[in-house]
């Protein structure tokens, strides 16, 4: 048994200001619950802003999967806990005198005992705040554990020649007590020695230190129903797979590595040259469950920035915060709503690719807005092209910048502007491969390069714990090259959404807004703005698995005097 091993567990006072002091039938009294310390973790999920910090490296819980409790695990789940107490950043550890101990006063009874072990033997250790907390009562598997370390320490001392500072007397207590407490001991060293054996045969087989895989599976069945789009479609039954490796090198940075595939397509009609009607699980598909990456990028703190890269697959929604919990999840995942307007506001689709993003917190003091931050990011969709009309700085981009404030802990507020330059055969709400995303073919069309500057405001007011209220309005003021071509593109909306209706973890969602439209200019005969109206309802099956039934009502499809359609999907998510 390693001695470093055992001495970790030397970090209740209680257990070592009690050795060699008093007898085995006074340390058996019986023992109240004790104080146990705990130390807050920063979280690596930003729930405020959702992507500041996005989930990090954070270790599965293999060990927590073992056998079903007893009263020995439990007792020794509690002396792991007083061990923990002592492992906090700036730990005491070991004292070289009694009088650090802000709590030991030389009037205690105990305070000549304490001294000469810390000067004789040296097995005293403290918390990290200098306390000793000797009044506490502790169990004979904390007393157990405390004397395996003082009779480590007497083993050093004998071998390294030292002997003449333990006595007969010493020596004769520590073996009446290594009697008295051998069952404990023993039970002690053959759960650590499992313990060991089940961490060496976990690091053996580890995939990796710093990377950890995450994985969404969806599989959906959905249908379009309507007197034109009914009869032009079919049911489907279609997938999309995500599987993301999260490196974390320093815990405060994150490397993301997310391959996709898929075979899911948006219904004829609804999204021929338009987003109407896309669905989440729909982007990133490479039609026939093909395999790419889509997604790679690295976060980190930049001073007291925290700074984002995107080599490909960069999303605005990646790195700033879109204020509409419920609806949007990490940027068209599988547990958030079915359609992409409701997922965000539509100005987070202007632009994507490669590129650089900074968000600086500030405000953290007095005031109404804490805490707030400022949020800047550049995203260029040809930069990988070294043609003269491509790269980073002569092809697609758009700049954004938001300015985010938080007025309470139940409202939040954004204001969003993003200037984009757009070349011809790009659409404007499109990704890099030339996908769009969201809103009417006459808002996406440009027939020349042009250049936009776009305005957005978004907000999110959680009432009670119950209720959530978000919604968004975003204004584009369209730029193309050549005359009589210029447009301007609105899209609002707002959703109401009820977390754990009915069953913890579950969500009941609401949305009703317009897809991004332009009236009058390219095509006068379609001036019509066409509304969406969405309801879903996530349930919970499992913390790895949801069903989430849901209806998609469009209106005024293409900005035309057509005839609605209506969605139907169930979709179900699996993650891990």
């Amino acid at each position: 048994m390693s001695n470093i091993l055992w001495k970790s567990l030397v970090v209740s006072p209680a257990v070592l200001g009690a050795t060699l002091l008093v007898s085995a039938t006074a340390i058996a009294a019986p023992s109240t619950t004790p104080e146990v310390a705990t130390t807050e973790v920063p979280t690596t999920e930003v729930a405020t802003t959702e992507t500041v910090l996005p989930a990090v490296a954070q270790q599965p819980a293999i060990v927590a999967q073992a056998a079903p409790t007893t009263e020995d695990t439990k007792v020794i789940d509690q002396v792991n806990r007083y061990s923990n107490e002592g492992r906090t950043n700036n730990s005491q550890g070991q004292v070289t005198s009694v009088s650090q101990f802000s709590d030991v006063q030389p009037t205690d009874w105990a305070f000549q005992a304490l001294q000469s072990l810390v000067e004789r033997y040296g097995c005293i250790a403290g918390y990290p705040n200098l306390t000793y907390r000797g009044n506490r009562s502790l169990t004979r598997y904390e007393f157990a554990a405390g004397l395996n370390a003082c009779l480590d320490r007497v083993n050093e001392l004998i071998a390294t020649a030292t002997a003449d500072l333990v006595t007969k007397q010493d020596l004769a207590t520590l073996q009446r007590l290594q009697e008295e407490f051998s069952a404990e001991l023993a039970t002690l060293r053959g759960r650590v020695d499992a313990l060991e054996a089940r961490t060496a045969e976990l690091e053996a087989n580890q995939f990796s230190t710093t990377t950890k895989l995450a994985g969404e599976a969806i599989f959906a069945v959905t249908d379009v129903f309507g007197d034109d789009l009914g009869d032009r479609n079919n049911t489907v039954f279609q997938n999309r797979v995500r599987l993301t490796l999260n490196t974390s090198f320093t815990g405060k940075d994150l490397l993301t590595t997310r391959l996709s595939s898929g075979n899911a397509q948006a219904f004829v009609g609804t999204a021929d040259g338009s987003g109407e009607g896309l669905q989440t699980f729909q982007v990133g598909s490479t039609g026939n469950n093909g395999v790419e990456i889509d997604k790679l990028t690295y976060e980190t703190d930049f001073g007291p920035a925290r700074a984002y890269l995107a080599a490909t697959g960069g999303r605005h929604s990646h790195y700033a915060a879109v204020n509409n919990p419920y609806f949007f999840d990490k940027t068209d995942g599988g547990n958030g709503s079915l359609s992409t307007l409701s997922s965000e506001s539509p100005i987070y689709r202007i632009g994507s690719g490669a590129g650089v993003a900074f968000t600086l917190p500030f405000g953290k003091g007095g005031g109404i807005f804490r805490p707030s931050s400022l949020t800047v990011g550049y995203l260029a969709s040809e930069a990988n092209n070294p043609n003269d009309s491509a790269g980073l700085f002569n092809g697609n981009y758009a700049a954004l910048g938001q300015l985010n404030f938080s007025v309470g802990d139940r409202l939040a507020l954004a204001a969003t502007y993003v200037h984009g330059y757009t070349g011809a055969g790009s659409s404007l709400f499109g990704d890099e491969d030339g996908n769009i995303l969201v809103g009417t073919s006459q808002a996406n069309t440009l027939n020349n390069s042009a250049s936009s500057n776009s305005f957005g405001l978004s907000a999110a007011f959680r009432p009670s714990d119950k209720l959530s209220v978000s919604g968004f309005v975003s204004y584009t003021d369209v730029t193309v090259t050549g005359a009589n071509n210029d447009k301007e593109v609105w899209s609002y909306g707002v959703g109401v959404a009820l977390p754990d209706f009915g069953k913890q973890g579950n969500v009941l969602g609401i949305f009703a807004g317009a897809q991004p439209y332009s009236l009058g200019r390219l095509n006068p005969g379609q001036n019509e703005v066409p509304y969406q109206i969405e309801g879903f309802y996530k349930y919970r099956v499992s913390d790895n698995i949801s069903v989430t039934p849901g209806v998609i009502w469009l209106t005024n499809v293409n900005q035309g005097n057509s005839d609605d359609a209506i969605i139907g999907t169930l979709r179900t998510t699996f993650t891990f």
